[in-house]
């Protein structure tokens, strides 16, 4: 099953993998990371491994595995 990994200390939580998500898998978390921001989480749905986040991340926080 694919799924994403996101270095939650180096987001800064832009928002943008959110936004390109066609399956909403990510969502801006609730908790402050080690620079302050609310970083983008992975919520452990269905993702399609179609790399969209990855690709938009500005931070090259997110990791896809398929």
């Amino acid at each position: 099953m694919p799924m994403i990994a996101i270095n939650e200390d180096r987001c800064k939580g832009c928002g943008l993998c959110v936004r390109v998500c066609p399956t909403h898998v990510i969502e801006i978390g609730k908790h402050l990371n080690v620079k302050g921001f609310y970083a983008a989480a992975y919520t452990g749905g269905k993702c399609t491994a179609c790399k969209a986040c990855g690709l938009i991340c500005p931070d090259i926080c997110i990791e896809i595995f398929k």
